[in-house]
């Protein structure tokens, strides 16, 4: 890419900002949907400078920032459009982050789980994590093989306290892989830190020879809408 294509580019990944900040102002009613405004934008700064930090290259900046832009966009639009308080659909949040990969579910990839809606902090929190993951697996991990899989599900157990949510990502396909990743990215961070910090979860992100794995528990309170019976999964 040239220099003024470069810099276009980056103009465009400045106006797609603004546009966000425009969404999310209208977005901006008293109470909890202010203090999300207020967490996403930092979450979108923080997007700015840490893309900027781990790109090797403008275009590789361009490309790291647009994704995380685009996935923040996706579910801001899906929190608006949503039915009650705005909240948003587990298994739609999965199959918009496959279909923006052009990950083929049911095909080389699986969501099943009981139907699950979650509040927007919860919703905008999973998006993130989901396009970090489908992102890897795009790049390194099982879409890189004719065989790769990707298996995502969930369920519902009494915890301690309350009933918890138990989600999990499973890669499968690869062989050889080492037990530790060569290094820990931003994508890597997002997922460990900005869950727990922002929704109690705890995540647990490892390499098993076939793939990575990928769980994270959530206690279903504050931060899930409804739990109605039955599954919904693709084959």
């Amino acid at each position: 890419m040239s220099d003024d294509g470069s810099r276009a580019r980056i103009r465009e990944l400045e106006a797609d900002n603004a546009r966000l900040r425009r969404l999310l102002e209208r977005q901006g009613s008293p109470g909890g949907l202010r203090h999300q405004v207020r967490n996403t934008l930092s979450t979108v700064r923080e997007f700015v400078r840490r893309s900027a930090d781990t790109g090797h290259s403008v275009e590789d900046y361009a490309a790291h920032l647009d994704g995380r832009l685009d996935a923040v966009l996706r579910v801001q639009n899906a929190i608006a459009n949503g039915p009650g308080e705005g909240e948003v659909s587990l298994h739609a949040l999965v199959a918009d982050e496959f279909l923006a990969q052009a990950i083929g579910e049911g095909q080389r990839a699986s969501i099943a789980g009981p139907e699950i809606t979650f509040k927007p902090i919860a919703a905008g929190a999973f998006a993130l994590v989901l396009h970090e993951l489908a992102v890897n697996a795009v790049k390194f991990g099982a879409m890189t093989v004719p065989d790769g899989m990707i298996e995502v599900s969930w369920g519902v157990a009494a915890g301690e306290d309350a009933p918890l949510l138990t989600w999990a990502w499973t890669e499968s396909g690869l062989s050889g892989l080492p037990e530790e990743p060569p290094r820990r990215g931003f994508g890597t961070e997002i997922i460990e830190r900005s869950l727990s910090y922002q929704i109690n979860a705890a995540p647990e992100v490892r390499l098993t020879p076939g793939g990575l794995h990928c769980t994270i528990t959530l206690p279903l309170l504050p931060w899930v809408g409804a739990v109605t019976g039955g599954s919904r999964g693709a084959a």
